[in-house]
């Protein structure tokens, strides 16, 4: 048992140490609820973030959905607490690298989720209850259930019903503080569309008007600050949320890499990981383009085992391999990479890091997002 000369931090006042903590980056959260339980407490604490706010310490913090086997578990990036390596045939250039790792989050196990049913928005992550989709449904009416994590204290809780309409099949997507869920219903025997956006400051909830004769995709996206959603004859509309407006933009193709879930937006701007490579698109041209640079990044594999997120205007890219010392174990790789517009039509990427950050049996990426604390 340390003594209390040993370990002086622990005799100082709380306010002091919550100062003290609120300095320190959030990817050595997980290092420090290992001191203590009050430590474990403090972290916890809504005053903690309530500090960091205040001092301008606010940062994203990456968090990674993992469907294990039979459940959902929660992963938030940090650094290892100990980096020494373990293993001698490690070689000098991965000795170097900066060590990261997956942590379990001390998240109590979610309901069903899919890439297109999570969102986060600040310090707190919506997942829509993608269970209450209903394919033999004969109504689209009664409530859909939200849960809402809050990262601050990685507690869970049920929302009173935000959004009104059972949808066959939806994407939600968040912009402005505001979350808006685009899909088919059914109602009366045919299925119609249906928009609803909930604005998480005001917690209210609209139905978004929808031009007649349209029929939705399941693929929407907030790019150019509007809401875009892909049509059934691969057309695109965006809409001005502002204006309460819909108009017809000219994205032929836009649509070509969002089939699979290895995509997201960064700063406006959509990207996507397919057959290899990361590309954006570029809604001047029309068009997809490479993006450029990434050196040392190794090669990707397929893009329904990649994963890319908004790291505080960085993408964050996870992708999956097959171990090589277990055939039966899959490792869990993550880059972080810097992005700089070099000209109009050409964006570049900085590769900051990379490292494996997780090894484990029967598991798949959901989704990562990043919160706001």
């Amino acid at each position: 048992m340390p003594t209390q000369q040993s370990t002086p931090i622990m005799s100082l006042p709380d306010d002091l140490l919550l100062n003290c903590i609120a300095r320190v980056s959030r990817l050595y959260y997980p290092t420090l609820c290992l001191v203590s339980k009050s430590f474990r407490s403090l972290v916890a604490s809504p005053e903690l973030y309530k500090v960091r706010s205040l001092l301008g310490r606010t940062e994203s913090c990456l968090y990674v959905c993992v469907w294990c086997g039979s459940k959902y578990r929660w992963f938030t990036l940090c650094l290892k607490p100990d980096k020494t390596l373990t293993n001698e045939e490690e070689s000098e250039e991965e000795s170097s690298k900066t060590k990261y790792v997956l942590a379990r989050a001390s998240i109590p196990t979610s309901s069903c989720a899919r890439f297109w049913s999570i969102v986060a928005v600040g310090s707190n992550i919506y997942n829509i209850d993608a269970s209450s989709t209903m394919y033999n449904a004969d109504t689209s009416t009664g409530p859909v259930g939200v849960s809402i994590l809050d990262c601050r204290s990685h507690t869970w809780r049920k929302s009173c019903p935000i959004f009104q309409v059972k949808r066959t099949s939806f994407s939600a997507s968040a912009l402005d503080g505001k979350i808006y869920v685009a899909g088919l219903c059914k109602d009366d025997g045919s299925y119609k569309n249906s928009i609803e956006v909930f604005d998480t400051k005001t917690h209210t909830c609209d139905h978004v008007p929808i031009p007649f004769g349209v029929e939705l995709n399941d693929e929407t996206v907030c790019i150019d600050g509007k809401l875009h959603v892909v049509l059934r004859d691969t057309r695109v509309l965006a809409y001005d949320s502002k204006q309460g407006r819909w108009d017809e933009v000219l994205y032929p193709g836009i649509n070509h890499y969002m089939g699979s879930d290895a995509h997201c937006e960064i700063d406006s701007v959509l990207y996507s990981a397919a057959n290899g490579a990361i590309r954006w698109y570029d809604t001047e041209g029309s068009m997809w383009r490479e993006l450029m640079g990434l050196v040392g990044l190794p090669e990707l594999p397929d893009g329904s085992r990649v994963r890319l997120a908004d790291y505080g205007g960085k993408m964050a890219v996870f992708w999956e391999h097959m171990s090589l010392h277990d055939s039966l174990a899959m490792t869990v790789w993550c880059a972080e990479i810097a992005l700089e517009r070099c000209q109009p039509c050409q964006i570049w990427g900085t590769v900051e890091w990379f490292d494996r950050v997780l090894t484990s049996y029967h598991h798949d990426i959901v989704k990562v997002v990043a919160a706001t604390l």
